[in-house]
């Protein structure tokens, strides 16, 4: 090969590792942008899951609440369809 040729063919080369370079440290950016991304999924996801077993707690509290109300219920309906008393005096 003559001289210039053997230029062409290192700065070709030397091209393409700086193109490789680039992409790969580009790469590098990407990963660090990702587990950034996954540590805000991740505290999200916590949060979701207290949610929600907050809300499971309320309503199993709702429930509660209502079987009382049902039993208050009840027991106003016997106090109402009881025959009345006669006070005495």
């Amino acid at each position: 090969m003559s001289l210039p040729k053997q230029h062409l063919v290192m700065a070709r080369t030397l091209v393409v590792a700086i193109v490789a370079t680039v992409g790969l440290a580009g790469c590098a950016t990407y990963a660090d942008e990702f587990a950034g991304i996954n540590s805000r999924l991740d505290q999200l996801d916590t949060r979701v899951q207290s949610a929600a077993q907050s809300a499971e707690s309320a309503n199993q509290s709702a429930q509660q609440a209502n079987q009382r109300l049902d039993q208050m219920e009840s027991r106003v309906q016997q106090l109402e369809t009881a025959p009345r008393r006669v006070p005495r005096g």
